[in-house]
């Protein structure tokens, strides 16, 4: 069964509107324009939204509402991405370029890739069982820092307090010779601390090209670690 959020259809159109007049303006020179920007608007406008899902064609049927309703719905709409806009050009990402047009990932989405999924795991203190924050989480491939799919992916990650102990990472797509090439992809997640030993989890992700790159984070594509445990200098071997 699939679920669809008919708002999203209607805040992407209505922001993809603005946008074009935007870049057709004066106001260019007032409100960053990059596809960075863009996305974060819309996820402030959705998230100030209540959710419409429809799981059939009746569904459809049912969005179509009458003209003053659906008048009033694009304003609410257009007015929660004009605060949009005022908030995420006030704060926005210092991991982008912001130029029009940019995105932090590769454009060309026309070969086959291996899409990587997002890495997610846990990391806890092996005597206390306490959650871990305040330290560097590396991810290699190859002996080499995994690159990430775009900004808003860190590599190396610093584990803040209330994440209690989560951590992920979404390595970017590998460009592939051809659709169903099987490959396998070893990594190694690597945290250094100083009142704890260094801490090195290796593990394989096999996968298979695919005609081309993800765009959007999806549950059913990730891979899970299992939860990893630092251990002051000495204890590990004592409590392996």
């Amino acid at each position: 069964m699939e679920l669809h959020n008919t708002m999203e259809d209607l805040v992407v159109a209505r922001v993809n509107e603005i946008f074009e007049a935007i870049d057709g303006g004066d106001s260019v020179k007032k409100y960053c324009t990059c596809d960075q920007c863009r996305m974060d608007i819309v996820c402030f406008t959705l998230n100030r939204l209540r959710p419409h899902y429809i799981v059939s064609n009746r569904g459809v049927s049912r969005v179509q509402q009458s003209s003053i309703e659906r008048q009033q719905q694009i304003a609410d709409i257009t007015a929660l991405i004009h605060d949009g806009f005022r908030q995420v050009n006030h704060n926005q990402r210092q991991n982008f370029a912001h130029s029009p047009g940019s995105s932090g990932a590769p454009q060309d989405k026309s070969f086959p890739v291996f899409n990587i999924p997002v890495i997610i795991g846990r990391l806890f203190d092996g005597n206390s069982f306490a959650p871990i924050s305040d330290v560097d989480i590396e991810l290699f491939c190859n002996g080499e820092l995994a690159p990430m799919k775009d900004g808003n992916w860190q590599n190396p990650l610093h584990l803040v307090h209330n994440t209690e102990g989560n951590f992920s990472f979404w390595p970017a797509p590998v460009k592939a010779s051809s659709v169903n090439e099987p490959r396998i992809f070893e990594y190694t997640v690597r945290i250094v601390a100083p009142e704890f030993e260094t801490l090195s989890h290796f593990f394989k992700i096999p996968l298979t090209g695919e005609a081309q790159a993800t765009g959007s984070f999806s549950l059913k594509r990730t891979y899970k670690l299992p939860h990893l445990y630092m251990f002051p200098p000495g204890e590990a071997e004592q409590n392996g």
